[in-house]
């Protein structure tokens, strides 16, 4: 078994609360699992309005595969919000 495994830092300098973050964020969730079948959530800075940070792994059987689905859940999530992405971690293991 491989998992690919993906850290994804994004910045939203136009949001001014926590309120308005939530909504951005669940957006960006909801719109990634219903198109691809990856377990998705927001995994650190949950007090900070400009900063989203989510977290996502795929596994399956094939390496090449999966780290396929995983730059494509990073395009996805690129062309489908205003916020930049800062920084991205990704990594494989095989289990």
């Amino acid at each position: 078994m491989v998992v690919s495994y993906c850290k994804l830092y994004l910045r939203a300098n136009w949001v001014h609360s926590l309120k308005e973050k939530r909504m951005i964020t669940k957006s960006i969730i909801g719109k990634v699992k219903s198109h691809y079948n990856v377990s998705i959530s927001e995994v650190e800075n949950q007090d900070a309005h400009k900063s989203i940070v989510i977290g996502f792994s795929v596994c399956g059987s094939d390496a090449l595969l999966t780290n396929k689905i995983v730059q494509e859940v990073i395009d996805y999530i690129e062309q489908s919000t205003d916020a930049y992405i800062e920084d991205i971690e990704m990594d494989t293991i095989k289990v």
